[in-house]
């Protein structure tokens, strides 16, 4: 099995850094060769830069990093949520910390994790500061998402031009728009099919230019082997004149932090087999052998690497370059997938439809929207451009943005989580950051020169994220500052002060605890209500998972005669509640479960007590599509609890009817400017566009009412 997702892992992981040979020399010396020895420079960076970034920081430092198997910048937030009073939305309770996939350890008053916990948690807006960090490398991975595809598509594609030179460059621009049409049409069949189709094409990628390197090493030059030596590093930088071509030796890493995104598609152990036994080696190579070759035929920098093939195989290999640059984009767009869908669960990104392409894996998602914004992106980018050169620029912007909001979030994980001796910690900022920060100040040089397409795309993802975040910390906290009391239900009595019909009414909020405010609003505009109610709240967590045994959570609000109950649907960002088609009945068994150990509280039974969550934890995980009334009043209970429990059962048969709160934010006349701006036309937009909570919850129309409320922040 290991091995099989480790094969699996290069059609979905590696494609984008497989691919780069395409396209890194001729990005780093754009204006030509002056000097051969500037090429072993070059060379020496590009070897260490591999080394440095995506073996031993992402490979082998930041993959460990991951949250249960989930990467990603999200994924370092969910991690730090669980180890600090961190997360901005305020539904937030005790329990979840009691969730076996919870993993929250205690710090010593005195230690440094313990130091900065308290420094994080002191003031507001040093959380905030950290959301938004977050947020803008979420933004960054996207920025990615849409360069990628062009940049290796035009890289393949533009070999058709090198044995036909009287060519147009249109013709390349439409095959580079074919090829990314089609890529985007096969995301709707899921990673695993895409995976079992790509992962072969890029091995055989890998391992020919990794043979052609070898190839060229023993043909034109095998004295490039010196750029092993960090002397030759020193020499670039020595120079002086060579900064500007930071920019393209920098793509010789990009994909790297789509690797860490995607680690929720494969085990960790497997994504580091596939690098460290193919991909590194070939990758190393394959850059080694165009060296060579350029040390004889410098003028051919342009189309170093179709140049660099032998004549007997150039078009088998431009089909698999080809082949291979779609394959390259299949990383990113995954790595983009997943990042949506866990901002989604932690409140930061709109919802939408999430649809779950493998019944094996739980990870492997398609987004529809997503998709198609992407493709749309990703077309006009090669339209609009037509050459890989500004493209490149504008990728290494963003590759290197997100690698330095990783590398401060890592800052804090090995702080916080990790509990890293301060002087390891010290390493591996400096180090980090001696690296990252070096390519930043080249690249920034370029923002005029194609530069400014990552920041752009990434103002409007992070001004998505950040407005939608923004609105839903406001509506959280309204909520929670005017749900109603108990005191207030208390003196309405068992009727409520209304007709109590049979059934169930399921009222949807937001609140954790409590009875929310549109509850009042329901009774005071209506005559009647059903005889039970139980207020549903369906609550994301920072947690990858939450077991099936662990996720309802029920109270009762009132006497046992008023019948009202309050429950909480936990999930983790990983979980997917439109999956469960069953979430009405698992919802009723717990119910039920809920009222038999409530009695056996009652009567001071212990060892049932026991016996019946020991019965819960063995059958959580199985099918629980059978009545689950029957095993509760089949045992030993009191009359009125077996009459209550027949009482929910019968109320269940009669009829359930879901309500759903339609809550629309508007900011106060007094509110400052950018406040309005911000809920009354941004995230009001947004509200628009997204799925509604009857998608969401996927409840049934004919037993569907809305309930719609005004409330001002």
């Amino acid at each position: 099995m290991l091995v099989r997702l480790a094969f699996q892992s290069l059609g979905v992981v590696y494609g984008d850094l497989g691919t780069s040979p395409l396209y890194v020399f001729f990005n780093t010396f754009p204006k030509g060769i002056d000097n051969t020895d500037d090429v072993i420079d070059a060379l020496s960076l590009i070897i260490y830069s591999l080394t440095l970034i995506p073996l031993l920081k992402y490979v082998l430092i930041v993959c460990k990093a991951n949250d249960n198997g989930q990467g990603g910048t999200f994924a370092l937030y969910s991690l730090l949520c669980r180890h600090a009073e961190i997360r901005t939305v305020p539904n937030q309770d005790q329990s979840d910390e009691e969730l076996t996939t919870y993993n929250r350890t205690k710090f010593h008053e005195q230690s440094c994790a313990a130091k900065t916990k308290k420094w994080l948690e002191k003031q507001s807006w040093r959380q905030y500061s950290l959301v938004i960090l977050v947020l803008a490398g979420s933004s960054m991975v996207i920025g990615d998402g849409v360069l990628t595809p062009p940049i290796s598509v035009l890289s393949a594609a533009g070999g058709i031009k090198l044995n036909n030179p009287d060519m147009s460059e249109k013709v390349v621009v439409v095959a580079a728009v074919a090829i990314l049409v089609v890529l985007f049409s096969l995301q709707p069949l899921g990673t695993d099919r895409v995976s079992w189709l790509f992962a072969p094409i890029v091995l055989i990628w890998l391992l020919l230019i990794g043979g052609i390197g070898i190839f060229n090493i023993w043909k034109y030059d095998k004295s490039v082997l010196r750029a092993f030596s960090p002397v030759y590093v020193y020499r670039f930088f020595k120079k002086g004149d060579g900064w500007p071509s930071l920019g393209g030796i920098m793509l010789c890493i990009t994909g790297t932090e789509a690797l860490f995104a995607d680690l929720s598609q494969f085990p960790v152990l497997a994504i580091q087999i596939a690098f460290a036994a193919v991909v590194f080696p070939c990758l190393l190579l394959a850059y080694i052998g165009q060296a060579a070759y350029l040390m004889q035929n410098k003028d051919s920098v342009y189309d170093v690497f179709y140049s660099s093939i032998p004549d007997s195989i150039y078009w088998p290999v431009f089909v698999v370059a080809t082949a291979t640059s779609i394959v390259a984009s299949q990383a990113t767009i995954s790595a983009t997938f997943i990042l949506v869908k866990q901002a989604v669960a932690l409140g930061c990104f709109p919802r939408v439809k999430v649809v779950h392409t493998s019944k094996k894996f739980q990870s492997h998602i398609y987004i529809p929207e997503i998709n198609w914004i992407l493709m749309v992106l990703c077309v006009t980018i090669v339209a609009v451009f037509k050459n890989q050169y500004q493209i490149g620029n504008a990728s290494g912007i963003a590759v290197i943005m997100v690698m330095l909001v990783t590398t401060f979030l890592m800052v804090l994980v090995m702080l916080l989580v990790w509990r890293c001796h301060w002087i390891l910690i010290l390493i591996f900022t400096v180090l980090s950051l001696i690296v990252e920060g070096t390519y930043f100040s080249s690249l920034i040089l370029k923002v005029n020169r194609g530069g400014w397409v990552p920041l752009v795309i990434a103002v409007v993802f992070f001004i998505i994220m950040s407005a939608w975040h923004y609105g839903t910390v406001k509506r959280h906290q309204f909520e929670l500052h005017s749900k109603v009391s108990i005191a207030w239900i208390l003196g309405l009595g068992p009727s409520l002060g209304l007709v109590r019909v049979p059934g169930i009414g399921l009222v949807y909020t937001e609140l954790p605890s409590g009875v929310p405010r549109i509850f009042s609003h329901f009774i005071t505009n209506l005559p009647a209500i059903h005889s039970v109610l139980i207020f549903v709240c369906v609550k994301y967590i920072p947690v990858y998972t939450v077991p099936e045994g662990e996720r309802f959570l029920f109270t009762r609000i009132g006497p046992k005669n008023f019948h009202m109950f309050h429950c909480v649907a936990r999930y983790g960002y990983k979980d997917n509640h439109k999956k469960d088609d069953d979430f009405e009945q698992k919802l009723f068994n717990n119910l039920f479960r809920f009222v038999r150990m409530e009695s056996l509280m009652d009567c001071g039974s212990d060892s049932e007590v026991y016996s019946l969550c020991e019965h819960q934890r063995e059958h959580s995980n199985e099918d629980e599509n059978g009545d689950a009334a029957s095993f509760v009043t089949n045992s030993i209970v009191p009359d009125d609890e077996v009459d209550e429990l027949e009482f929910l059962k019968n109320g269940r048969d009669i009829g359930v009817v879901h309500i759903l709160g339609n809550t629309v934010v508007m900011a106060r006349r007094d509110s400052e400017l950018y406040k309005k701006i911000v809920i009354d036309y941004i995230y009001t937009f947004l509200r628009k566009l997204c799925r509604s909570n009857s998608a969401i919850y996927k409840v049934p129309h004919e037993s569907l009412l809305n309930v719609g409320q005004v409330v001002f922040v």
